[in-house]
């Protein structure tokens, strides 16, 4: 296959333009979880009810629990229930959530990077403006892998291939706009198509899988974490990451010659008419589960890096990411 140049292409250079500009002038049903998880250790009634916009097994789902469990073995919270609303990129859980829980203090909704490109490229009416930030917490990459077998070897080959016949070589990811789409959008620019990609969404890792198993796909992105037993048992085999460095053993997408990085973000939001001495009642909480050595070892085995960031931090960079998401999807000419 005829090699690809090398063309630099970041999330980060994006952000920086934004920034600069701105000076000069982040299907699917409902189902909740019939147990309630209990610490014996925490305050005599205290509760929380963690929002996850998305189907179990998922990225989110991974992040909701996660926090959950440190909630609970911290003694932040007596009791925790996890209430799953999946569908169009969190899009979904997230009206659902402003409409039931918008007052809510005893609520937290589980957000991050994917649901603002999937609120940029679909245009909901209900939006990230209607949440207010609480917390961020985790950051992590984007495995791009094929099927064992697989004639595409590195990601050069993938490139050269989306030139030659985009058409037929079909990426599979999560939701439209989320962040595995704008990482494959990245792709196809470097490649020249960005106009003729075939993205096929999916509502989960595990979907993603099972696309690039059953030969559905050519490729497929996700997280490390969502890939990993896939990985290791041989089933898929990973052509690069989309760190600068090279993670888990894996060689990054960039220093392979095609320099487009990305990051993913987690975190979490609540209802903007929660008021603000419950909502530092809130945050505090989730300080206490993040430092708590649980979520210490849950962070270490999904390969995650911690990225908190809270108040004015977190909402100023809530505010650039939403910002840059309309033009990066827009410049990456990605299609619902």
């Amino acid at each position: 296959m005829p090699q690809s140049p090398s063309v630099t292409l970041s999330r980060r250079n994006f952000s920086a333009w934004i920034a600069a500009s701105a000076a000069a002038a982040g299907t699917g049903g409902a189902a909740l979880w019939p147990g309630v998880a209990r610490a014996a250790d925490a305050p005599a009634g205290s509760k929380l009810r963690i929002v996850i916009p998305a189907n179990e097994g998922g990225g989110w789902d991974q992040t909701g629990r996660a926090l959950g469990a440190a909630l609970l073995a911290s003694g932040a919270v007596g009791n925790v229930v996890y209430e799953n609303i999946g569908g169009k990129g969190g899009t979904i859980g997230l009206a659902k959530y402003v409409e039931k829980y918008d007052a809510d203090p005893e609520a937290l909704l589980v957000s991050g990077m994917v649901m603002v490109g999937a609120v940029a490229l679909q245009k909901p009416t209900v939006t990230m403006s209607n949440v207010s930030p609480v917390a961020r917490l985790t950051s992590d990459y984007e495995v791009v892998a094929v099927k064992a077998d697989s004639p595409i070897k590195t990601p050069k080959d993938l490139i050269a291939q989306l030139r030659a016949d985009a058409a037929n070589t079909v990426v599979a990811g999560g939701s439209a706009g989320g962040v595995d789409h704008m990482y494959a959008g990245m792709l196809a620019r470097v490649a020249g198509a960005s106009s003729s990609l075939v993205y096929q969404p999916h509502p989960g890792g595990a979907q993603v899988v099972e696309a690039l198993e059953s030969g559905k796909a050519a490729a497929g992105i996700s997280g490390f974490s969502e890939f990993s037993d896939s990985l290791a048992s041989g089933r898929l085999r990973a052509i690069g990451v989309s760190s600068k460095q090279p993670f888990q053993g894996i060689a990054s997408v960039r220093e392979q010659g095609v320099d487009a990085d990305l990051a993913n973000w987690r975190g979490v939001m609540t209802g903007r008419k929660v008021p603000p001495y419950r909502k530092a009642v809130l945050l505090d909480a989730v300080r206490r589960a993040t430092t708590h050595d649980l979520w210490a070892k849950t962070i270490k085995r999904n390969n995650w890096d911690p990225y908190w960031m809270a108040g004015k931090d977190f909402e100023s960079f809530l505010e650039l990411d939403t910002a840059m998401a309309g033009p990066l999807i827009y410049l990456l000419k990605l299609k619902a």
